[in-house]
């Protein structure tokens, strides 16, 4: 493990992985850390199938990382990958999962961070209509009432039905698997998420206008197998941005098998796909 400082103090821990084609920051979405499996499995096919070098690392408020006391905003979360693309000297591409890849292409857009090279978003959450389901207009109220309660178990269960729109049955199901741990332990850090997507999830078309500013070459990929809103919401995402391709991944979901996952994005984020072209 290493750290990097943040402009506000905050100590952000990763794992660093060499390579040597390019440097890629792993973000990940609600409940994600980089000791997730699904996080270290990735950092590692990305390293050595690809040779990138991977940043894995954890988003404020999870895993090693630090919160700070003064609260949290999207800005902040920016700051942390400023750092981050300082520690990879300046210049690296960022793989965001589910709302690490909203955060990844807010960074991108922010003006803040010349050096982004290339995003990959992995199913960012955007709900771009009302024809199913769309978060409660109060639910941000709620969820911090619950994470100021200190009821973890609770706030997981809210989260994942109230703003992701999982079942309650398989809500009650994945309580009894080895998974449920990982949820619990990130529980708390679920208002990042919902402050960086919030804004886009009310059922409100995609406006160009937003995401004008993100000019790095972005591939938004959506999985064959996902469920149809966040098809829906990584197509348009990939429509509305100023350079993006889609590619959808047959046999993929949103809880993905690295093995399906990595190559479209490791041979984009390297230009292998480019080159055999």
């Amino acid at each position: 493990m290493e750290t990097v400082t943040s402009a506000d103090g905050t100590v952000i821990a990763y794992d660093r992985h060499d390579g040597h084609a390019g440097t890629v920051i792993l973000i990940g979405g609600a409940f994600g850390y980089r000791k997730l499996p699904t996080m270290v499995e990735l950092a590692a096919a990305l390293n050595e199938q690809y040779g990138l070098t991977v940043l894995n690392y954890d988003r404020r408020g999870r895993g090693d990382s630090t919160a700070a006391s003064g609260g949290y905003a999207v800005e902040r979360e920016i700051d942390d990958l400023a750092a981050l693309v300082e520690v990879a000297g300046g210049s690296a591409m960022l793989f965001g999962w589910s709302s690490g890849a909203g955060l990844a292409l807010r960074a991108a857009g922010s003006g803040r961070i010349l050096g982004i090279t290339k995003v990959v978003a992995f199913e960012p959450p955007f709900i771009v209509d009302t024809t199913g389901f769309v978060p409660a207009a109060d639910l941000e109220t709620t969820l911090h009432q619950l994470v100021a309660a200190g009821r973890r178990a609770d706030t997981v269960r809210f989260y994942l039905t109230k703003a992701m729109g999982v079942s309650r049955t398989f809500v009650t199901v994945l309580r009894f698997a080895p998974f449920w741990k990982h949820l619990l332990a990130t529980a708390n850090s679920t208002p990042h998420d919902w402050a960086v997507m919030g804004e886009f999830m009310r059922g409100e078309p995609l406006r160009a206008a937003d995401w004008a500013a993100v000019k790095a070459q972005t591939l938004v990929i959506a999985g064959g197998k996902s469920d149809l809103l966040l098809r829906k919401a990584a197509r348009a995402i990939a429509a509305v941005l100023p350079d993006a391709e889609f590619q959808e991944v047959a046999k993929l979901r949103h809880l993905p098998k690295i093995s399906l996952l990595a190559p479209p994005a490791g041979e984009f984020l390297t230009g292998a796909a480019e080159n055999a072209n």
